[in-house]
């Protein structure tokens, strides 16, 4: 080289040492932090894909909590409901001790009384104090609300579940496509309800048991009728009459529902008057006849139906509804809406109405366990119609079972909601989250053993180049030879 004022070999080794270094710098930053990515530089498209696992990665770790947290909420709630459960079980066990009436002195009926009052009491205690957080779960914080309910036309509304929209409703309409029957048998004596040749002996049998039942000649309709009606409890046959015929009807509706009544003995009359229509057509001596359910849907949706009482169980929409006198009939229809209320959980990365799951926790009060057919424990209270000292024992058996169902129902429902939803949703999560950081690694994180070898060669270069760099400065010296 002939030319010192520009040393183009020392300008081409510095650019090159200078990539060198910058080289070995990207590697130790790697090495050091244990990501490739480390700025978007260093791969825009990988740090844009990486950032979006990176969200998702919180989003599932968020929603794994809340699942969690949601199985928390149910575990409180379920154990109030064990207790409940369990004061309901001696309950029942003092409501049945007290029916022994010729063996049990007023004194002692009195005494479980005082045992009955005090178990009330523990009822509605547990159903206030059970809480999370300061939010009582029992008293009837989410349950759900309704609007124009009907109750001439829906007797009963029980929603078990519902995703309603933010800031809006879930609007519900029942068709009655066909209505429910009861079963029913008709009894005729040649056109009369009276009987007019030897007396009758007649077996009624129903759900409930069978009762055998003798009439003396000239006995009318009404004196059947009240004789039957007295043992609709052990039958459940109900008894109505006319000018030409007695009717036997089971007291409930649907296919599960049977009458049978036989003729034992008696008036010749009735030798074929017994019979599953007024006219008589078919009568025989033993008749048979079961009632039907009713044919019901619910927005449109064919309802799951026992007698009277229709219900649904969707992602969307879990709802059982008790037609009234109303709505059981051909063509009739009913609307309604759900306006708020439930126990609403997020439990999916994404939150929109399809990532929330909801359930009812209903009151458990003694005001609300119980049916509206027989009653509700507070009725068993001193005083009440069927405390143990001069109530209706049989009505306090009747609604004992009646909360005790109610009472398993609801457990029931908070189990099937942790073991089929909340925990295959925790199960799934955890593996979407796995999933997703072994995504997220792979874009971003760091291959040691790649980044070593990138090292290693990143220092050799960095050592020649500045050899080189020490050559090309030093080659404008031998210019000097040229000036001795």
């Amino acid at each position: 080289m002939s030319r010192i004022n520009t040393n183009v070999s020392s300008l081409l080794a510095q650019r090159i040492l200078g990539q060198q270094n910058q080289g070995l710098a990207t590697s130790l930053e790697r090495l050091s932090t244990g990501l490739r990515i480390n700025r978007g530089k260093d791969d825009p498209a990988g740090l844009i894909a990486s950032e979006n696992l990176r969200a998702e990665k919180a989003a599932i770790t968020a929603a794994t909590a809340n699942a969690e947290r949601a199985d928390q909420v149910v575990n409180i709630a379920e154990g109030g409901l064990v207790e409940i459960s369990n004061l309901l079980t001696e309950l029942e066990s003092l409501v049945d001790n007290s029916a022994n009436d010729a063996g049990l002195s007023v004194e002692e009926k009195e005494a479980n009384q005082l045992q009955i009052d005090a178990i009330l009491s523990s009822i509605d205690r547990i159903a206030n104090s059970t809480s999370f957080q300061g939010i009582k779960l029992l008293n009837g914080t989410y349950a759900y609300t309704t609007s124009n309910v009907t109750s001439t036309e829906l007797a009963d509304v029980v929603v078990n579940a519902a995703r309603i929209p933010d800031d809006g409703f879930i609007g519900v309409t029942a068709n009655t496509v066909t209505a429910a029957s009861t079963a029913a048998i008709f009894l005729s004596a040649g056109g009369s309800n009276t009987l007019s040749g030897t007396s009758l002996t007649i077996e009624v049998a129903g759900n409930d048991g069978i009762q055998q039942f003798t009439f003396a000649s000239g006995s009318t309709g009404a004196n059947i009728v009240s004789a039957v009606n007295a043992f609709t409890a052990v039958t459940g046959v109900s008894a109505s009459t006319s000018t030409t015929y007695v009717t036997f009807n089971s007291t409930e509706y649907g296919d599960s529902q049977f009458v049978s009544v036989k003729k034992i003995d008696g008036d010749a009359a009735y030798d074929t008057a017994l019979s599953k229509d007024t006219a008589g057509s078919g009568g025989t001596d033993d008749v048979t006849d079961t009632g039907t359910d009713a044919v019901v849907t619910i927005n449109g949706q064919n309802a799951d139906v026992d007698g009277i009482t229709a219900k649904i169980a969707g992602s969307l929409l879990d709802i059982e509804l008790t037609l009234a006198s109303g709505n059981n009939a051909d063509g009739a229809s009913s609307s309604f809406q759900i306006t708020g209320g439930g126990a609403t959980f997020s439990i999916s990365p994404k939150l929109d109405l399809a990532g929330k799951a909801s359930l009812a926790i209903n009151a458990v009060s003694t005001g609300r366990l119980g049916a509206r057919t027989v009653g509700f424990l507070t009725d068993l209270k001193s005083g009440g119609t069927a405390n143990l000292v001069d109530g209706d024992v049989d009505t306090a058996q009747a609604i004992v079972r009646k909360a005790t169902t109610k009472v398993a129902q609801q457990r029931g429902r908070l189990g099937a909601f942790q073991v089929n939803t909340l925990q295959p949703t925790i199960r799934s999560l955890g593996v979407a989250l796995e999933n997703t950081a072994a995504a997220e690694s792979q874009i971003r994180d760091t291959d040691f053993a790649a980044e070593t070898a990138n090292l290693t060669r990143s220092q050799i270069l960095v050592n020649a180049a500045t050899s080189v760099l020490a050559i090309a400065n030093s080659q404008p010296t031998s210019v000097l030879s040229l000036l001795q």
